[in-house]
């Protein structure tokens, strides 16, 4: 439910309505030396790298002092009052109000994902070993579904048509009226779908204090020198934890780029209608999350190593055709073919690490996969450009794509997969998650 929910702010408000009306509406006529849109990536940017400095903290320190549900509450909520104060940026006064949206999206990107940090933690307190790989696919295809069902709505309700007034129940889009009130109900909808976790799981336990170690408490600059210590131990001890986040990390970025530069490629190279493109990321979004699903339960007989791997050659394999082919047809067959294997590479990815780490390091490992994800955020589009740039045509950009995908299946390639044993002793290790 948290997944569903959480794709309020993920769908609606960062990549389809929020951040476009900022862009096109409000800050449409802002003064040089950037436009609107630059704006917003240098404010996304910043964002990041605020993220990518303190998420680790953030998850350690829940993990240590026994707040991990706790702070899962407060970010979501942060989060969706965030949210609801976007109802706010009024695009008939422009220029004070863009600035304010674009502080409002900043940092509800990160009180959002360090809700993330705290929700990926809990993945083991609602899952066993012989489970992890179908709950985290469930959860994975719901914040699809969710997505999908909050965008229709959104679109028929409140901004379809022509005219003064839009959508079925017929709001004005004088001062952008309409879209506003679609991050309200964005907020409405979290704020609800949100409150099951916060009910059904419980707390974790705090990690107990003893002679050798007193960092229960740490402050927040000492968290630090706590971090790098664990991660020098975490090399020393099982350095594949660490192979596996830089590889994660660049296959994860291309899964980005596939969803990001998508609809660019499907108008200027294959012919869609701007229209239609719409309702192949409502078909692409319906795809991911049957695959999420169904990959969930081959992660738990074949292991997540195995889930990744596949998906990843299909992918290229399917990107390899899409590099060749013509036409809207060929787009939506191989498009969609493409979009079944992003779902499974994202789950697997999420139950792999779930399955590695010890419990008591939870929520710190997962701020390390948001920080290492972040950390190399630009490698999709960086090569997407350089590719067009070179060849001088956007079809070369899958090309670019693919290549982040195959470096980080290479790099994974090494990474040996958690045994059987191995997850179940972690599991053990933990007296707030269920046995198997």
């Amino acid at each position: 439910m948290w997944d569903w929910g959480s794709a309020a702010f993920n769908a609606v408000i960062v990549t389809f309505v929020f951040s476009v009306y900022l862009t096109d509406s409000v800050g449409k006529d802002l003064a040089e030396p950037f436009s609107a849109a630059t704006w917003l990536s240098i404010a996304i940017a910043l964002a990041g790298l605020v993220i990518a400095l303190t998420a680790p903290v953030m998850g350690q320190r829940a993990d240590r002092g026994g707040s991990r549900r706790r702070s899962l509450a407060l970010w979501t909520y942060l989060t969706i009052a965030l949210t609801a104060l976007m109802f706010l940026v009024d695009s008939g006064s422009p220029h004070p109000w863009f600035w304010v949206g674009l502080v409002l999206l900043a940092v509800g990107s990160i009180t959002f994902e360090f809700a993330e940090v705290s929700y990926f933690a809990m993945l083991r307190q609602v899952s066993t070993p012989t489970t992890v790989g179908r709950v985290s696919g469930f959860g994975w295809a719901m914040g699809y579904f969710g997505g999908i069902f909050l965008l229709l709505a959104a679109f028929l309700g409140f901004i379809s048509g022509e005219g003064d007034e839009r959508g079925l129940l017929g709001i004005p889009v004088d001062g952008g009226l309409n879209v506003r009130m679609v991050c309200l109900i964005a907020a409405v909808w979290f704020a609800v779908f949100a409150l099951p976790v916060l009910f059904k799981v419980p707390e974790n336990r705090p990690k107990e204090k003893n002679d050798d170690d007193n960092d229960t408490n740490a402050g927040f600059r000492e968290s630090y020198r706590i971090l790098w210590a664990d991660l020098t131990t975490l090399w020393a001890r099982d350095p594949r934890t660490v192979k596996f986040l830089i590889a994660s990390a660049i296959f994860r970025d291309g899964l980005a780029g596939v969803f990001t530069f998508g609809a660019i490629l499907a108008v200027t190279v294959y012919g869609l209608a701007p229209g239609d493109v719409l309702i192949f990321g409502v078909a692409a979004n319906v795809v991911a999350a049957l695959g999420a699903v169904a990959a969930g339960f081959l992660d738990d007989k074949l292991g997540p190593k195995a889930v990744i791997i596949g998906s990843l050659v299909a992918m290229l394999v399917t990107m390899t055709v899409l590099l060749f082919v013509d036409g809207t047809a060929m787009f939506w067959i191989f498009g969609l073919l493409m979009c079944l294997f992003v779902g499974p590479a994202q789950s697997a990815s999420r139950s792999f690490l779930a399955r590695l780490v010890p419990p008591e390091s939870d929520g710190q490992m997962f701020g390390l996969y948001a920080t290492t994800g972040r950390a190399v955020s630009f490698l999709a589009p960086a090569l997407f450009g350089l590719f067009t740039w070179a060849f001088s045509a956007d079809r070369a950009g899958i090309a670019g794509i693919a290549l982040v995908l195959l470096v980080g299946l290479l790099l994974l390639l090494p990474v040996r997969t958690p045994t059987s044993v191995e997850t179940s002793e972690h599991w053990a290790e933990d007296p707030s998650t269920p046995s198997a």
